[in-house]
């Protein structure tokens, strides 16, 4: 899980830079969040941003990640994603 504090953290700069009205961006990370969603699943909903079989393993690793979560464990993911929506250094963008 400190992986996903550590991924969010890096993602922050960027999420902001494209604010919260990015869609994509926001159907991406529910997607990996979703159990209910699998690797295959999510990897037909963008397959136009896997070029290749590295990237698709990564995405297929990532996923698993979540995968492996409890309840809990998503649900705190969730809120942090809103918290970072609604960050003091997002509220500018």
């Amino acid at each position: 899980m400190k992986l996903l504090v550590v991924l969010m953290l890096a993602a922050l700069p960027l999420y902001c830079s494209a604010g919260s009205g990015c869609q994509l961006l926001e159907d991406v990370i529910a997607n990996i969040i979703d159990p209910t969603v699998s690797t295959s699943q999510l990897k037909d909903s963008f397959q136009e941003f896997i070029p290749n079989n590295e990237t698709a393993n990564a995405v297929d690793e990532f996923k698993q990640c979540f995968l492996n979560q409890s309840d809990n464990t998503l649900n705190n993911a969730r809120e942090l994603v809103q918290i970072i929506y609604n960050s003091f250094w997002c509220k500018a963008f």
